[in-house]
């Protein structure tokens, strides 16, 4: 098929295995670039992300918005997670934003940033380029929001691509929100596409995209959504839980009782499973476009191309891991 080159499973398995090392390997180190604090998504990824031991996170890099308010939040989930060694940085600032705005601002209310007992980096895109090239090895950089503040690194220090492997939630080429039969403009590309498009353009050792068509699909309910709400002696999955219930009340579009039944659409968690695991999910790689709208078009002449999560193998499968993940302290090791 020109343009379109489609990996078989175990390829892509094989590829994978080989990024993140054989079992038994150090686990990799790990960069986060959220817009935690917006969706509720970004908290649930960063759960899952300090519940996965292949992964070894080491610094946040918030991205859009009033980058302060964000670092808050993280910083605040790190405490709780008794994970202070990971670095907060800041990173491209938007300025203040308004309280409707702070979605999870009640959480962190009285939170004083700057008694964080690990570190707070103000110019968190240089204490990403500085992190970078420093570490020994593959960097994994998993990017689930609007992406200024990793743009603007590649850009400054375009070297540091090279030594990091960057897997997204990014996209929407078959399939757009809540299953559509057609593709979206999918917020995190429409959001900032001069970023979205400089992070397509930077020589990264490799690319992997989970758009709509994956990402758009995953939601947590029945037992598995209950396994998670019933952790209460869990304190990295009680704070997941409290964050929702203060965040789904300032959603106008939310029913007010929804939260007690089921998750809303979990996005972000399918790129942090892609940093070390694929068996759930098919791959394409895909050759683009990207319009000035924010659509992520299909052209076997276009100037981008990723490992695309185009479809589920086993949807089901995926759930009842990402709860086994949430609710298990997998971390211990």
């Amino acid at each position: 098929m020109p343009g379109v080159l489609k990996l078989h499973v175990l390829g892509a398995l094989g590829a994978l295995l080989m990024a993140v090392g054989e079992v038994g390997a150090a686990p990799h180190p790990t960069v986060l670039s959220t817009d935690i604090g917006g969706d509720i998504d970004d908290t649930w990824a960063l759960a899952h992300l300090l519940r996965s031991p292949e992964l070894d996170l080491d610094l946040v890099l918030t991205e859009t918005g009033e980058s302060r308010y964000r670092a808050m939040v993280a910083a605040k989930f790190l405490e709780v997670a008794q994970r202070t060694d990971v670095t907060v940085a800041l990173g491209v600032d938007f300025g203040v934003m308004s309280d409707a705005d702070r979605h999870q601002g009640p959480w962190v209310q009285g939170y004083d940033l700057d008694a964080y007992p690990g570190q707070v980096a103000e110019d968190g895109v240089q204490a990403f380029i500085d992190y970078v090239r420093a570490a020994e090895g593959t960097v994994t950089v998993i990017a689930i929001g609007p992406a200024p503040s990793v743009a603007a690194a590649v850009q400054r220090a375009p070297d540091i691509a090279r030594k990091c492997r960057l897997l997204g939630m990014h996209g929407s080429f078959d399939i757009g929100y809540g299953g559509k039969p057609h593709p979206d403009a999918e917020y995190n590309v429409k959001a900032d596409v001069a970023a979205f498009r400089a992070l397509m353009a930077a020589p990264w050792q490799s690319i992997a995209l989970t758009p709509l068509d994956t990402c758009g699909l995953v939601a947590l309910d029945g037992e598995n959504y209950h396994r998670v709400w019933r952790a209460t002696d869990d304190p990295l999955a009680r704070a997941v839980i409290e964050n929702y219930c203060l965040w789904a009340p300032r959603q106008t579009w939310l029913n007010c009782d929804f939260f007690a039944v089921r998750s809303t659409t979990l996005f972000d968690n399918v790129a942090i499973y892609m940093a070390y695991a694929d068996a759930f999910l098919e791959y394409e790689e895909i050759a683009f476009e990207v319009t000035d709208e924010g659509f992520t078009v299909r052209d076997p002449d276009g100037p981008y191309r990723a490992q695309v999560a185009v479809r589920w193998r086993d949807l089901p499968g995926f759930y009842r891991h990402l709860t086994q993940r949430l609710v298990e302290d997998s971390t211990a090791r």
